[in-house]
């Protein structure tokens, strides 16, 4: 996995993951992927979470990438720990230098047109539009999208499986992310493979 258009085309949903025990780590990733859901985000939420990763990147298929990246350093942390993409809940000039210098596929967030404008003078245009429902939903996503044809988006929070594709049919987004998929603590592994199933299924 090299490029950030190759993370956001693997699977219409990524998993956005929040993981307190580290031996969930690998059941969890195993039921996501065998779901069809390869890509897994991991939040930078909890005191496991580079662990989580390391164990995660472990399951044949699993492309593991942190999230809730806000400073040079998790980047760096998250890298070690053997994260394959970085997303952040937005973006400064500190962590946009620190994701380019590091070559790693980077999908920073953004809520407004002076952040993809920001987001665009650092060279990056394929962004997590967050928080997405909050910020707007799907009316201020096209009002976006409109003036910057050439950004590609991963919107993110407060998506469903109910509203997940009609996110999936507007011509900018990628993929989205969702929570909804695995559930903080949640180890129902056949019960989170078959929503994983269900949201592999959403591709239009």
């Amino acid at each position: 996995m090299t490029d950030i258009d190759s993370v956001m085309n693997a699977a219409p949903v990524i998993p956005v993951l929040v993981v307190d025990d580290i031996a969930h780590a690998r059941p969890l990733a195993e039921a996501l992927v065998a779901g069809g859901l390869p890509v897994l985000e991991v939040t930078l939420r909890t005191p496991v979470a580079l662990d989580v990763i390391t164990e995660m990147a472990k399951v044949p298929g699993a492309i593991v990438g942190a999230g809730t990246v806000i400073s040079s350093g998790d980047l760096a942390a998250a890298l070690v720990a053997g994260a394959r993409f970085v997303v952040s809940p937005g973006i400064t000039a500190a962590l946009g230098s620190a994701a380019r210098t590091s070559g790693v596929p980077f999908l920073p967030g953004v809520s407004s047109a002076s952040d993809i404008i920001r987001a665009q003078e650092m060279g990056f245009n394929r962004l997590k539009f967050f928080p997405a429902v909050a910020a707007g939903g799907l009316p201020m996503l096209r009002a976006l999208a409109a003036p910057f044809r050439n950004v590609r988006f991963c919107p993110t929070g407060g998506i469903t499986l109910e509203s997940a594709s009609e996110w999936l049919a507007e011509p900018a987004v990628a993929c989205v992310g969702g929570s909804w998929i695995a559930k903080r603590g949640e180890t129902d592994w056949a019960a989170i493979e078959a929503r994983a199933r269900a949201a592999a299924a959403l591709r239009v």
